[in-house]
């Protein structure tokens, strides 16, 4: 499994305007073979700073989502939203267990 954690920044301003395509792209992935967990959560502390969470199957799963249309519209968005500081990363993960 493959886990993706990591965060992205906006203006907290433009965070409302961010929102439809937030949830797109969630909905989207979410609904993708192989995905297992994928959201954004806003901090609490620091407004415009969206932690994102996502858990994979394995890196062909990840491969087809990364080549998706909806992640090539998602990242067209960025520009206009003012996304930007990607702090992503990948960690081979063994499958979860209850604490």
């Amino acid at each position: 499994m493959l886990l993706i954690v990591g965060t992205v920044r906006l203006p907290p301003e433009n965070l409302e305007r961010a929102k439809p395509a937030m949830r797109a792209m969630v909905q989207a992935s979410r609904a993708e073979a192989g995905c297992l967990e994928y959201g954004y959560a806003e901090d609490v502390l620091q407004p415009g700073l969206i932690h994102v969470k996502e858990c994979w199957t394995d890196q062909a799963a990840l491969d087809v989502h990364f080549a998706s249309a909806h992640i090539q519209l998602w990242r067209a968005a960025w520009p206009a939203l003012g996304i930007g500081d990607r702090d992503l990363r990948v960690y081979e993960v063994q499958p979860p267990r209850a604490t």
